[in-house]
């Protein structure tokens, strides 16, 4: 790292929507609500995916994995803008904003991926049903997951450096919520053009090229579902994708048009309402599009909940 000492800051402001004071109950409403709802959400999905044997399928492997994710994804930012916004000084130490950038880019870099590698999961079960559990093996999907999640964490070693290592020269104001690369390339006295070219063939890669084969993927599923011959059977399918793609839509529409529009100062204010969106919101619908829009998911709900009633009946009998 090159900088000055004293282009170090010891802390950053986030400012958010300070100048707009009267927002600061209703986003804690929100922010606090909409945290409650994805932990419990997204922990209910990996618990019942890990203790109903019927869920041990490719799926809801890959689904736990994007649980876990939203759940780290939004415990990096939640808490500490929870904090600020009941707080007079707003502010964020130096290293937990480097750690929020780190952290916050790596997960949402993996979701990325992730819903690719989802989306690829689904065509193999609808196009090739008879070779499903042959080409979609353990092995394979354990390999699938790493390499998005590996994919993900090094893109954010490289992005947080290329960022972190840009002069601030004492600018410390961060518009933002939370640690953002585009928000922390503004603070910047140095010229920023590189590192903006950089950030936009990144998210090429990891916003344009999935989004691409995602609908790839779904032009073949969407012609194997209509040469299924019953009613009961293209409905069942197209109930499985269409959680799939309610999530690629939300998360990817507001991700793409956050890193892929060019700069306006207009559109900061409407930037830090989209971030939000995919940092906050997706997450928390996430778990109640895939639990109300899936029977499977469901029924494994009640399974569960029989079975922790009746066991709670024996043991007061006993």
């Amino acid at each position: 790292m090159n900088w000055a000492n004293e282009s170090v800051p010891q802390e950053f402001i986030l400012l958010g929507f300070s100048d707009r004071p009267w927002l600061e109950l209703p986003l804690f409403v929100m922010f606090l609500v909409s945290y409650i709802l994805t932990i419990f959400g997204n922990l209910s999905i990996i618990l019942v995916s890990h203790l109903d044997s019927k869920l041990h399928t490719p799926m809801y492997f890959f689904l736990t994995n994007l649980s876990l994710l939203d759940l780290c994804y939004t415990t990096s930012t939640v808490p500490q803008m929870l904090v600020n916004i009941c707080s007079t000084r707003k502010v964020i130490s130096y290293g937990g904003c480097v750690a929020q950038l780190f952290i916050f880019l790596a997960l949402g870099s993996t979701e990325c991926l992730l819903l690719a590698v989802m989306s690829f999961d689904r065509f193999v079960a609808i196009c090739r049903p008879l070779h499903y559990s042959v080409i979609m093996h353990q092995r394979l999907c354990l390999q699938l997951a790493a390499a998005s999640w590996i994919s993900g964490f090094s893109n954010s070693v490289l992005q947080s450096t290329w960022t972190l290592r840009m002069p601030l020269c004492g600018h410390k104001e961060v518009d933002h919520f939370f640690c953002e690369v585009p928000a922390l390339l503004k603070l910047s006295c140095a010229d920023t053009t590189a590192n903006e070219a950089e950030l936009f063939f990144i998210s090429v890669l990891f916003l344009l090229i999935p989004v691409i084969l995602i609908l790839i993927s779904y032009a073949f599923i969407v012609q194997a579902v209509l040469r299924i011959q019953s009613a009961e059977g293209r409905r069942k399918a197209f109930g499985t994708c269409g959680s799939h793609l309610i999530v690629v839509s939300l998360f990817y529409g507001t991700a793409i048009y956050m890193y892929l529009q060019p700069p306006s100062p207009s559109s900061k204010d409407r930037g830090k309402m989209v971030s939000l969106f995919y940092g906050i919101i997706t997450p928390m619908l996430n778990p109640l599009i895939y639990t109300l829009r899936n029977k499977d998911v469901k029924g494994a709900f009640k399974r569960l909940i029989a079975r922790a009633f009746l066991i709670k009946k024996q043991g007061i009998i006993i």
